[in-house]
């Protein structure tokens, strides 16, 4: 019997905002445990909430960016529940009226192999809602502690349709959507710092069929490739079942990341559980069509858009295209580069290559990201600029890259103080050349015999003997034409 799966995403992302959701308690990560919060975060007697405008106006962004229908007028509701994390005993969410109606990310699937681009479609949305986070449990074996920090922290909740089907299509989902958040500055979406979460909700059906099977959601799904491998487990575990005859529970299910497996939690509760009801501290908020408008306008490219430009309009190969556009800071450095020295070609090779080399090789605790470092577009501008011009080679410019950084001159400056541009003088390099032929005997032949390559060893020894200063074209030129 084949089988097929059926998967939904309810992914969490904390918005960056400096104030919580409905207070001016500060919003940030690392602070001293218990230390961001007030009356309202802690459910004070008579304290009560005020709207972050700024929550509201990423949520509209999000919605924007993701193709979703904005609401004229949209409310907050009550979410019941009793837990330690939730010093209310309630959730300020939005059952009945979201902020984002609809929608769809746009993914793209790896094509036939890592060099070309991928088939791309759109994963269908329900809504984005806007709620409060709750604080932070830590389970010991006797007890357990809490940290209201995170509580009130402005949420959104993405909700798509049962719309994807294996599990690297939800690896493809979450490595877009995050992309696009942190693209337009909506969330930095670190998982580590629980910025996005995520819950996946999988049945499984017999193929052709078009009734959904059994739903159950899978949790402590803490990393994009952990969300992969839960969803692939529970596939699986799910029609393992069915094949001996099971039937599949409702039900919530943990993921156990080190043993590679889920368990069960508790039966899967129903949205009358909660009792939904309109909170009454809270009027309904009404949304400005100018206001969207505004919004929509200043939106910023999305990372698909963006390599779809450079590969059409700059002539960029896929491979670099994936490299640069997933990084707004990486993605912008290239453009202030190219603004600088048009080469596109060039300035995205060095900045692939050299730069983000020195980058993962710099910092103390990991990778440097574009902006900590010390690279500036000027350099990279110069050295493609000199390059181009024949002032010195390739191997010269990556050899005085480290130089660049650390002293931040040009490295059209320090050719200069060092005296190392490219000698052209086609008469000397002529007689480098001839004493090369002699002394490559076996490289000669085989050239001779047509192995184009076997040339290479002639043009190194010219280069060592001029240290690496000789122009590599004149000294293929000369050569070819003593050879041939």
């Amino acid at each position: 019997m084949e089988y097929e799966a059926v998967i939904g995403l309810e992914v969490h992302v904390q918005l960056k905002t400096k104030s919580k959701m409905f207070t001016d308690a500060p919003c940030y990560y690392g602070a001293d445990p218990n230390s961001l919060t007030n009356p309202v975060v802690l459910a004070l007697p008579g304290a009560l909430p005020v709207l972050n405008r700024e929550a509201i106006k990423k949520t509209i962004q999000s919605g924007l960016l993701l193709d979703c229908e904005i609401a004229k007028i949209s409310r907050w509701d009550r979410k019941n529940y009793f837990y330690p994390d939730s010093p209310k005993n309630y959730q300020i969410t939005q059952a009945a009226q979201p902020l984002c109606v609809g929608g769809m990310v746009e993914i793209e699937m790896l094509g036939a192999s890592r060099n070309t681009m991928g088939h791309h479609r759109k994963v269908q949305l329900n809504r984005i809602h806007l709620e409060e986070d709750v604080g932070k449990l830590t389970h010991y074996e006797n007890d357990s502690i809490v940290d209201y920090n995170r509580a009130g922290t402005p949420l959104i909740e993405i909700v798509s349709e049962p719309d994807l089907y294996n599990e690297e299509e939800v690896f493809a989902y979450l490595t877009a959507l995050r992309n696009l958040l942190v693209n337009a500055d909506i969330s930095d979406c670190d998982m580590e710092k629980g910025q996005l979460r995520c819950d996946a909700n999988i049945s499984v059906r017999k193929k052709g069929e078009s009734r959904l099977g059994t739903k159950v959601e899978i949790k402590n799904l803490n990393t994009i490739s952990g969300v992969k491998n839960g969803v692939a487990y529970e596939i699986q575990r799910q029609i393992d079942s069915l094949e001996s005859g099971e039937t599949i529970t409702q039900e919530t299910r943990r993921w156990n990341p080190e043993g590679g497996f889920t368990v069960s939690m508790r039966t899967k509760e129903n949205a009358h559980d909660y009792r939904y009801f309109p909170d009454p501290d809270l009027m309904p908020v009404k949304i400005e069509d100018a206001w969207v408008q505004e919004l929509k306008a200043a939106l910023p490219e999305s990372p698909f858009e963006k390599q779809r430009r450079y590969m059409e309009k700059l002539d960029l190969p896929y491979t670099i295209t994936s490299v640069l556009t997933p990084d707004r800071e990486l993605s912008q450095f290239f453009e202030d580069t190219i603004a600088i020295e048009n080469k596109p070609k060039a300035v995205a090779n060095w900045i692939t290559n050299e730069v983000l080399r020195y980058l993962s090789e710099a910092g103390d605790f990991g990778s440097l990201s574009i902006k900590e470092s010390k690279v500036l577009p000027e350099h990279i501008a110069d050295l493609v600029k000199i390059c181009e011009a024949g002032t010195i080679s390739n191997q010269i410019a990556k050899d005085l890259f480290p130089e660049i950084i650390k002293t931040g001159k040009l490295a059209s400056q320090i050719v200069k103080e060092k005296g190392l541009e490219q000698q052209s003088d086609s008469g000397e390099i002529e007689e480098l050349c001839k004493k090369a032929i002699e002394e490559t005997p076996k490289a000669v032949e085989e050239y001779k015999a047509g192995q184009e390559k076997a040339i290479n060893a002639i043009k190194g020894k010219v280069m060592k003997a001029t240290k690496g200063k000789a122009n590599p074209k004149i000294i293929d030129q000369i050569l070819r034409g003593l050879l041939d």
